[in-house]
């Protein structure tokens, strides 16, 4: 494993050997493994992006999410919906039976499990759409390397749900900023400025693993905290941006301002980090669920020797410098629809893009800011990548011991910068 790389962030295309018909006559099976809102979404891109690709199982251990799921893709998606009540599995470990019956796996459950369900999707022989971010901890990110490159033996397609990599716009602009259009770059900024959202508060009788599973946004665990969850966006626009190129440090601060209910689990409301490179680029990194009156931003700025590229979600996107009056960009297509259709395309045609080699780093500067604002120490990528911290079980089942425990007034325990320390 090398402790600090550079990378392509775009994977070559190369032919496959186990293509589906090109002409639409075979149909791709595909497994819904974690039946969320997210979940739903993706399976419902997923079915729209071919009449031929097939849902035939479901699984998801909290009640009602499948069978919530099932209701809602059956009205979207007529006559591709084929899911018996036996393929509705409602235990963690019947992953394995939705596996078998698949040949492509949608993996949306919460962050935790994720590394665990790739690893045996890929041992399996499925491609994998994967949602973001791949890990919680530097552990995990290693296991998804590691599963990558055996999906790269096995040509196997692994799409990541880092939809700015397929929106025409964000493509546009960052291979402008590729070709030098800005110049050498020498500061950029990040945003996930948001709205705060509430925990789900106990019910009466709920054990103790079923609660943090229910409200697992709130759990690092689980989530990772919100600067891996949502962040992690940003923080792969600008891996993007720098060709893969990792920073060499972080240093940050954050904590619990606002947010500080017992449903509030064990994750901060506040990240603040400035992410270093070996060329001297800094990285300026922000995330906050605050609400109320603070100002929002969900965008990134790159700022280069010639001009300044700003790039927002909302589709605005503009470069200002030479020439002058800048140059401005509109996109409306739906990002998230469009790397479904280019993962199945692949699929059909025989080609393979692998998208979890750059999915795990950006993952990592996720796992390394955070070590940096729950620690207030500087951490270095080699300390990001070597971290011991292995935060969720692997083969989850309702007799797992909850990862953390409240005290005995229901508290969780909560980072401390300055003393927690690193692991």
């Amino acid at each position: 494993m090398p402790t600090r790389r550079a990378f392509l962030t775009t994977s070559a295309m190369t032919a496959a050997t186990h293509a589906f018909a090109a002409n639409g006559t075979s149909d791709i099976k595909i497994a819904l493994i974690g039946c969320g809102g997210r979940g739903t979404g993706a399976c419902n891109q997923a079915l729209s992006a071919g009449s031929t690709i097939k849902l035939v199982a479901v699984v998801d251990p909290l009640e009602g999410k499948a069978k919530a799921a099932l209701d809602i893709l059956k009205q979207k998606h007529e006559g591709q919906v084929a899911v018996p009540p036996d393929q509705v599995f409602t235990q963690f470990e019947d992953w394995q039976k939705a596996f078998a019956l698949a040949d492509v796996v949608l993996i949306t459950t919460p962050p935790g499990p994720r590394p665990f369900l790739f690893e045996q999707a890929i041992k399996a022989g499925k491609h994998v759409f994967m949602e973001k971010p791949v890990a919680v901890d530097a552990s995990g990110v290693r296991r998804v390397l590691a599963a990558a490159t055996e999906a790269k033996q096995k040509k196997l397609n692994v799409c990541v749900g880092f939809q700015r990599r397929y929106d025409p716009g964000y493509i546009d602009l960052i291979n402008r900023i590729h070709q030098n259009e800005i110049g050498d770059l020498i500061l950029g900024r990040v945003y996930w400025n948001g709205t705060s959202r509430p925990g789900y508060p106990r019910e009466h009788g709920e054990s103790e693993l079923h609660y943090q599973i229910r409200n697992w946004y709130f759990f690092t665990w689980m989530s990772g905290d919100h600067i891996l969850e949502q962040h992690c966006h940003n923080l792969d626009v600008a891996n993007w941006v720098t060709q893969g190129q990792m920073p060499v440090k972080a240093t940050g601060q954050g904590g619990r301002q606002v947010r500080r209910a017992k449903e509030n689990g064990t994750i901060f409301d506040h990240h603040t980090v400035e992410f270093e490179y070996a060329n001297g680029f800094r990285l300026l990194s922000q995330c906050c669920q605050i609400g109320g009156k603070c100002a929002r931003s969900v965008s990134e700025h790159f700022h280069g020797l010639k001009g300044t590229v700003n790039l927002d979600a909302g589709g605005r996107f503009l470069i200002n410098g030479k020439p002058l009056g800048g140059t401005r960009n509109r996109n409306k297509q739906d990002a998230y629809q469009l790397e479904h259709d280019a993962f199945f395309e692949n699929i059909r045609t025989g080609q393979v893009r692998n998208d979890a080699e750059y999915a795990a780093y950006s993952t990592l500067m996720g796992v390394m800011g955070r070590m940096a604002t729950y620690t207030g120490q500087i951490i270095t990528w080699d300390q990001a990548l070597n971290s011991q911290e292995n935060l969720a079980p692997d083969n989850l089942t309702w007799n797992t011991k909850a990862p953390v425990e409240p005290d005995a007034e229901g508290w969780y325990p909560v980072a401390i910068p300055g003393t927690t320390l690193p692991i």
